[in-house]
């Protein structure tokens, strides 16, 4: 008897592991971007937010957007070719491979999520163009050692890196351990590297209701941070204009993304590692 396909051992693994009883925040951020890769509990809970806080839908586009426009000026201002991509969530269009590699075929991208449903995604991720690698590492913000390792089998961890973590800090509640865990990470790669962060912020009584709901929905919580907490995890940094701004008016007119009039409870930044 012939011993048993490892790729049909690690799909049934990965199957086991998706718990459809309880909503997931990477397939609730999917049905509000319009996904199909979610489940009925999550598009009740989705639902019942939209309800609480409509404009959360608009976070979850312009929030893409921001990724859009960020990418590419990382990749044809700054020249950047190596991105570290934690949080990655369900594939989408205009993912930080697709957009980088459009204008720098030779750029290297590793995404990191630990979401087994993601994971059975990755093969649509490790597509790449001939000139450039795309990898995906089973892996958890938590454990920055662990992506650090992984991640330099891909990487040149001695040249710039464009760190980006979208959307995925709400999931650590304590913001002195966040701080810690961004820092470890960004303190293993050399100067001229950049932070990118974007994520939901408490600015409006909507926005903090909806994360209260989510967390009493039985989903892993996902806390949502001022603005100055934000900001905060660019300290040290020399940060990109225009600084630490809602996600539609940062750079509005790179790329040519729509909705960058919407106001969104959401704020993002990009800064650069000096030493």
């Amino acid at each position: 008897m012939s011993d048993p396909d490892p790729q049909i051992v690690a799909a049934t693994e990965l199957r086991v592991r998706i718990d459809t009883t309880k909503p997931h925040s990477a397939r609730f951020w999917n049905y509000f971007i319009g996904g199909k890769d979610n489940y009925e509990v999550d598009r009740e809970i989705g639902d019942q937010i939209k309800e609480i806080a409509p404009g959360l839908v608009d976070v979850a586009r312009t929030s893409r957007h921001f990724l859009g426009r960020v990418v590419r000026y990382l990749a044809v201002d700054e020249g950047i070719r190596q991105f570290l991509d934690i949080g990655t969530g369900l594939p989408t269009a205009d993912n930080t491979h697709q957009v980088a590699q459009r204008f720098a075929p030779d750029a290297r991208i590793v995404y990191v999520d630990n979401d087994p449903l993601v994971l059975t995604h990755a093969r649509a991720l490790l597509t790449s163009t001939p000139e450039g690698q795309t990898s995906y590492l089973d892996a958890g913000l938590y454990d920055p050692d662990a992506i650090l390792k992984a991640a330099a089998d891909t990487l040149d961890l001695s040249q710039p890196v464009a760190l980006m973590i979208l959307n995925t800090l709400g999931h650590v509640a304590d913001n002195h351990q966040a701080r810690g865990l961004v820092s470890r990470i960004l303190g293993a790669l050399p100067p001229g590297s950049y932070l990118v962060i974007s994520d939901g912020t408490a600015t409006s009584e909507n926005m903090i209701a909806a994360s209260d709901s989510y967390n009493s929905s039985g989903a892993v919580p996902y806390y949502v941070r001022s603005v100055e907490e934000i900001g905060g995890f660019f300290d040290g940094l020399d940060v990109v204009e225009p600084g630490i701004v809602p996600v539609t008016k940062w750079r509005p007119d790179s790329g040519g993304s729509a909705g960058t009039d919407i106001a969104v409870d959401a704020y993002g930044g990009v800064g650069r590692k000096l030493s």
